[in-house]
């Protein structure tokens, strides 16, 4: 036991040494289930990549992370997130994927500089009504969740370029969507939406990668509606553009983001099997 200790010791005091020179905290895949008490003596941390430990909760210590810019805790056991990490304002990367978080504090939605928040796979029901105020977001993933409706104010977060809601409880989604300018990427599979916001494909002019699967939308449903054309002549160009560049793009190479009439028979089943998957 002496042995190990002594041999460990050292390995340790590079370990926290290099912490201190790079203020990158690497835990990745450490069996932990609570951080490392010398972590809280560092004066300035910028990331912090605790993925797949045991970890249920972030300590109070951790407001004192001002210039904390990346959090990365995917693969955890958080039950919640602290009010305090609204004090943490210099953080622009939120990764929380694979927990067992029911809500979001509302403290969230103060992290003026956030661009990417990931919470998928989780227990999610509802998100904070101010999502809106998360005007740097530009990635948002809340795929896998129990998700009944999406908040109004999520169309002022007009830097959005990606958009993941796939596999939750939606069966309408708000008319600030069309506000989304930016917006390439939308995914909302696995949900019950019988149709877009009226607007939806003229405002989001950026929009070239649109996934519907397992919803009651057909082909002839967006070729109704105003700034489709656009829209495909967007999604084809993205498509050539792959094909004149060699990537292989597989089996779902050119899908159009909807339902055949044989897999939207199918797709209730499909979604349920996802989910018990993803579980």
């Amino acid at each position: 036991m002496g042995c190990c200790g002594t041999k460990e010791a050292p390995e340790s005091a590079q370990r926290v040494e290099k912490w201190k020179n790079t203020g990158i905290v690497g835990l990745r895949e450490q069996r932990l289930k609570s951080f490392p008490a010398v972590l809280f003596t560092l004066k300035e941390v910028r990331i912090v990549d605790a993925t797949n430990n045991r970890i249920a909760d972030l300590p109070s210590e951790m407001a004192g992370f001002t210039q904390l810019q990346r959090l990365m805790m995917g693969e955890n056991q958080l039950t919640k997130l602290p009010p305090f990490i609204g004090q943490l304002t210099a953080l622009k990367m939120v990764v929380l994927d694979s927990n067992q978080l029911a809500a979001l504090p509302d403290e969230l939605c103060q992290l003026k500089k956030l661009e990417r928040l990931s919470v998928s796979n989780n227990l999610l029901e509802q998100l904070p009504s101010a999502m809106g105020n998360l005007t740097a977001m530009i990635h948002l993933d809340v795929s896998i969740n129990r998700i009944k409706s999406i908040p109004e104010s999520l169309g002022a977060c007009t830097s959005m370029e990606e958009l993941s809601l796939q596999h939750n409880e939606l069966t309408a989604l708000p008319p600030s969507l069309a506000d989304l300018g930016r917006l390439k990427i939308f995914n909302v599979d696995g949900n019950t939406i019988p149709e877009l916001p009226p607007r939806f494909l003229r405002g989001c002019a950026s929009l070239h990668t649109l996934s519907l699967h397992g919803n009651p939308i057909t082909v002839e449903d967006l070729q109704k509606m105003d700034g489709y054309e656009e829209y495909e002549k967007r999604r084809r160009s993205k498509h050539d553009k792959q094909i004149a560049a060699n990537v292989i793009m597989g089996k779902a190479g050119m899908d159009d983001g909807v339902d055949r009439p044989a897999a939207a028979a199918a797709a209730p089943a499909a979604k349920v099997a996802a989910k018990v998957a993803a579980k």
